[in-house]
């Protein structure tokens, strides 16, 4: 790649913290924090962004898993996904496929020959039929009871656009056959179908027909109730069990579950609190908004419980991405980093939480990696925590493959997604030499834009006196000695994340950095 010598002069805003070293040293780190500094110095790059020289890597995964929900067993790892499809892995980068589609299925069993798991939605001969005549199975996840030493299965079947149910199964075993055991919440109903749920045990009639039921046309109230899809399962920290659930219409909702019996628990309605006596608690969103698949994970390190969800539609150039917000208690209120959620009447919903991932081209890759969104999320016994997604590609079909990323909490708390397919990689806790880190990177901004349009690298120039060089662009950076934390100023903007040395996937040892701010996420790539 052709370089060429310049001298860049700028003004540069220093806001030095305690602890953090980005300098050779010196008065520099003695400089007041409010104080500008003319920054001289002869920075060796065009900035001019190409891939000369980087090998490439071929798409490898070679099987699809939609809307993969994690689950580890004995140290193999499960992905769940619909279309009843499973796989499993010992290393999160290499699947194999234990079973996939609808029909003859090992891990579901006789799910699709049985009419109750169907009876309200999912075929023609259903309460409310498919357009198509088919069964649809959604978005599956696993967790492992507890209390009563089986495999849990949630699930959703589903017809129209909002008509779905949700559904539970057990096992003895990860890899199934999972039993039916019945249906858990309904939607999609009106004031003739709701007689076949069972939702009048719970609340009364008048009341049902009041916040359930439009008055006009007789359709289910969707911008304000949910669309009973996209279930998982966690435990919080005191050992009680919840399900979170919800995809557009109207927004995320929370119900707790019976141990014991792996059945809701539906509460009292609250509406100061926002707690409806059926469908339960909603956590963000509603008006029929882009946010979907729910995800929450408690971390005992942060004391956060993290909600992850999806915004766009899920096609290749839907704008299909990954958002979160987090909380102090599992049942909320759930925020991103300016303290806000998105709700009825709040607007765009693309302005509120922070975007970890979305469509983005980077060395090393064949295409760029589009749509991707619909999470799980876990911690694994050395206290790794990963995230869990499919991806679409830049290649005008709609064909998708499971990818997982590492990621680390910045000292904020905030998860920080590694540029990367996980390889095994693990983190230098105590930091990284200067020789290491400084240095010029090709860095991705994923934005805040629910859109087709893909993060393209640019290149930045970290310095060695602790400045950021680029095209256009003046700015600042400072790592925390003897740490991995690393906090990068430019276009007014900080950002706080962490350096890990991977290997892009083309196995290349590679240099990185994943820092967000101001809802935002960027990732930097060095070789």
């Amino acid at each position: 790649m052709k370089k060429r010598s310049t001298i860049i002069a700028g003004v540069v805003a220093v806001a030095v913290m305690a602890g953090f070293t980005g300098c050779s040293g010196g008065d520099a780190d003695k400089k007041d924090s409010k104080k500008e500094q003319k920054v001289e110095e002869k920075v060796d790059s065009d900035f001019e962004v190409s891939y000369d020289g980087i090998k490439t890597a071929s798409l490898n995964v070679g099987l699809s898993v939609h809307d993969p929900s994690i689950f580890e067993s004995d140290g193999t790892y499960y992905i769940y996904g619909s279309h009843m499809a499973t796989a499993k892995s010992t290393d999160l980068r290499n699947w194999t496929m234990v079973a996939d589609g609808y029909g003859k299925n090992s891990v579901y069993g006789d799910l699709m020959f049985r009419d109750d798991p169907f009876e309200y939605t999912g075929n023609l001969n259903s309460v409310i039929p498919t357009d198509d005549g088919n069964c649809h199975v959604w978005a599956p996840d696993v967790i492992y009871n507890k209390a009563q030493k089986l495999y849990y299965m949630y699930y959703c079947t589903s017809s129209t656009w909002n008509a779905s149910n949700l559904c539970y199964a057990t096992s003895k075993s990860p890899e199934g056959p999972f039993d039916w055991k019945g249906a858990l919440i309904y939607s999609g109903f009106n004031s003739k179908t709701i007689k076949k749920t069972d939702v009048l045990d719970y609340v009364g009639e008048d009341y049902a027909k009041e916040h359930y039921i439009k008055e006009i046309g007789d359709e289910y109230n969707y911008e304000e109730c949910p669309n009973a899809i996209d279930p998982t399962v966690f435990y919080d920290e005191n050992d009680r069990l919840w399900m979170v659930y919800g995809s557009w219409s109207g927004g995320i909702f929370l119900l707790e579950l019976d141990e014991k019996t792996g059945k809701v628990i539906h509460p009292e309605a609250d509406s100061e609190k926002d707690i409806d006596a059926y469908f339960g608690k909603r956590l963000i969103g509603g008006g029929h908004t882009s946010m979907e698949a729910p995800y929450i994970l408690y971390d005992e390190k942060s004391g956060y419980y993290y909600l992850y969800i999806s915004y766009g539609t899920l096609t290749r150039e839907g704008g299909y991405q990954i958002r979160v917000f987090r909380s102090k208690t599992p049942d909320g209120d759930y925020v991103d980093m300016n303290g806000q959620a998105p709700g009825i009447g709040k607007g765009n919903p693309a302005y509120f939480g922070l975007k970890l991932s979305g469509n983005y081209m980077l060395p090393s890759l064949e295409m760029a990696y589009m749509a991707t969104g619909h999470n799980s999320a876990f911690i694994d016994k050395d206290g790794k925590r990963y995230i869990v997604n499919h991806t679409r590609f830049d290649n005008d079909s709609e064909y998708h493959e499971p990818r997982v990323h590492q990621y680390f909490l910045n000292e904020e708390g905030w998860p920080c997604m590694l540029p990367y397919a996980t390889g095994g990689e693990t983190i230098s806790e105590s930091g990284y030499g200067m020789d290491k880190v400084a240095g010029e990177y090709y860095v991705i901004n994923q934005g805040m834009k629910v859109d087709k349009e893909i993060a393209e690298p640019f290149k930045l120039m970290l310095t060695e006196k602790g400045n950021v060089f680029g095209k256009g662009i003046t700015g600042t950076w400072e790592m925390k000695k003897d740490s991995c934390y690393v906090h990068i100023t430019y276009k007014e903007k900080e950002y706080s994340g962490v350096f890990c040395e991977m290997k892009d996937e083309a196995d290349t040892p590679v240099m990185t950095f994943t820092a967000v701010g101001s809802n935002e996420s960027i990732w930097g790539v060095k070789y």
